[in-house]
C-alpha cells in the first residue's frame, strides 16, 4: 500500500504512518470498519434490486459513505463516527427491503421440520444465499427425476411456501460453508454456488461444481443468465445417489411466525416458565474458539430460548432442544440478513412491555467472521443496543482507542467461556 500523505509505502523505511494515507490509526480504524459494513449493506441491497426491490436512499448512501474514505479527503474522526451509524441504519432498511423483496416473491416463511440426508436418485446441491436462483433451478429441473437440495446459507429456503411448492426440493445437505469441502467430496450429484461463501474446490469433484450470479471459482463452469441446463445434464449424468438420514432440524422461525405466538411468549415469560432470551448466531467459521457457540446453547438452563440465523446456527440446530409449553427453544430465523427478523421480535417485546430493547430479558451473542456480520453489528450499535458479546475474537482493524469507545458508549465485549458468560448474563 502507499500512502500518499508521505509519499512512501506504508511501513516502509521513511513512512511517517500513523495511519493509512497518513490519517490518525483510529480514522483509518473507523474507515476500515465502515469499507466492511458496505461490502455487507452491498450485499443485501444487491439481492433485493434482483428482486426488482430498490431504496434510492441505500444506493446514495453507498456513493457518499465510499467518497468520504477516499485519499485524503476525510480526517474527522466524530464524523467517521456518524458515518458508521448512519451506515447501520441503511443496513437495517437494506435488510428490511431484501425481507419485503423475498416475502412479496417466495410467501411468508413458516415453520419447517427440514429433513437432512439424501434420497435416492440424482441429485443437484444448491449452496449460498441467492433464493431466485434457486427458484429458477427449480423450475428448470421440475419433472425431470432430479433431487434438489439446500446448503449453508440457502436452508431457510425450505420455508418459503413459493419454493416448498416444488416437491423435488427434498431436504437439506450438510452444514456451515467452511465444511463444503469435505461435505462436497462426499455428495455425489452436481453442485451449485450461487453467492459468496465457497471455497476452491476440491479436484475430486471440481468437475461437477457450477457458480452462477456474482459468484466465480477457477476452472469450474460459470452459469450466465440462470440457464441451468450444463448443471442439469451433469446431474443426470453422474450415478444416482443412495438413500442416507440424517437429523431433522427446524427453520422458517421469520418475525411474523414468532409474533403468531406473541400472547403465548408474553404469558410464559410473566408466569417465570420463559426467564431469558439469546440471540445467538451469526458467520461461521474455521478458528478453533467457535465451539463455544455450541458449548453456550447446550449448557443454557431449559428456561432460556435461542433465537438464531446466519450458518453459526450449523454449530447446535441439529440438536433437539425440546419446547417450553409448545415454543421450541431454538428458534431458526432464517439468513444472515434476518437480523432483521430479530430485531422486529426485539421491538415488538420491548412495546408489549414498555421497556426499552437494552430493558428486556434479551441477550446478543453473536459469531462474526466476514463483511455481513460487520454491516449488522452496526446496525445494532445504530439502534443503541448494548451488552453484545462477540467472537471468537475481536475483529483485528478495531483499534484500542476505537474499542474503548464501544465498550463505554454500548458495552460491547468479546466472549470469555460459555459458563462464565452464561453466569454473568443471568446473574
Amino acid at each position: 500500500m502507499f500512502c500518499y500523505q508521505c509519499e512512501q509505502t506504508v511501513g516502509g523505511v521513511g513512512c511517517t504512518r500513523v495511519g493509512v494515507c497518513g490519517k490518525n490509526e483510529d480514522v483509518a480504524s473507523l474507515q476500515d470498519t465502515l469499507i466492511f459494513g458496505l461490502k455487507g449493506i452491498a450485499a443485501y441491497n444487491f439481492h433485493a434490486n434482483e428482486l426488482g426491490a430498490r431504496d434510492p436512499e441505500v444506493d446514495a448512501f453507498m456513493s457518499e459513505a465510499l467518497f468520504t474514505t477516499l485519499t485524503n479527503v476525510n480526517f474527522d474522526l466524530g464524523n467517521h463516527v456518524e458515518m458508521l451509524l448512519r451506515a447501520g441504519d441503511m443496513n437495517l432498511r437494506a435488510m428490511k427491503l431484501l425481507d419485503e423483496a423475498n416475502t412479496n416473491t417466495f410467501g411468508l416463511p413458516e415453520p419447517t421440520k427440514v429433513q437432512t440426508g439424501t434420497k435416492s436418485g440424482h441429485g443437484i446441491l444448491v449452496t449460498g444465499h441467492d433464493l431466485l436462483d434457486l427458484y429458477e433451478l427449480l423450475k428448470q429441473t421440475e419433472g425431470k427425476r432430479i433431487n434438489v437440495y439446500t446448503h449453508g446459507e440457502m436452508l431457510p429456503a425450505l420455508a418459503y411456501p413459493k419454493l416448498k411448492q416444488f416437491k423435488h426440493l427434498v431436504g437439506n445437505y450438510g452444514g456451515a460453508w467452511q465444511d463444503q469441502k469435505k461435505e462436497f467430496d462426499a455428495f455425489g450429484g452436481a453442485i451449485l454456488g450461487t453467492t459468496n461463501c465457497v471455497l476452491i474446490p476440491k479436484e475430486s469433484y471440481r468437475e461437477r461444481m457450477f457458480t452462477c450470479g456474482i459468484a466465480r471459482l477457477p476452472g469450474v463452469t460459470h452459469i450466465a443468465n440462470r440457464d441451468f441446463t450444463p448443471v442439469i445434464e451433469k446431474a443426470l449424468a453422474l450415478p444416482e445417489m443412495t438413500e442416507t438420514t440424517g437429523p431433522a432440524t427446524m427453520t422458517g422461525f421469520h418475525h411474523k411466525a414468532v409474533l403468531g405466538l406473541a400472547d403465548k411468549i408474553i404469558g410464559l415469560i410473566k408466569e417465570g416458565k420463559i426467564r431469558h432470551f439469546f440471540v445467538v448466531g451469526g458467520c461461521d467459521g474455521a478458528k478453533s474458539g467457535r465451539n463455544y457457540y455450541t458449548e453456550f446453547v447446550e449448557k443454557l438452563p431449559s428456561d432460556c430460548v435461542v433465537l438464531t440465523l446466519g450458518c453459526g446456527k450449523f454449530r447446535f440446530n441439529y440438536t433437539d432442544f425440546g419446547d417450553i409449553d409448545g415454543v421450541p427453544r431454538v428458534l431458526d430465523m432464517g439468513q444472515c440478513n434476518n437480523a432483521y427478523s430479530a430485531i422486529q421480535v426485539a421491538a415488538a417485546l420491548a412495546d408489549a412491555f414498555e421497556c426499552g430493547v437494552n430493558d428486556l430479558p434479551l441477550s446478543l451473542v453473536l459469531s462474526w467472521f466476514e463483511q455481513k456480520a460487520v454491516a449488522i453489528l452496526l446496525s445494532l450499535l445504530h439502534l443503541g443496543i448494548k451488552n453484545i458479546r462477540i467472537g471468537p475474537s475481536l475483529p483485528a482493524f478495531v483499534t484500542p482507542n476505537v474499542l474503548k469507545v464501544l465498550q463505554e458508549n454500548y458495552d460491547l465485549r468479546a466472549i470469555t467461556t460459555a459458563e462464565e458468560d452464561i453466569k454473568q448474563i443471568l446473574g
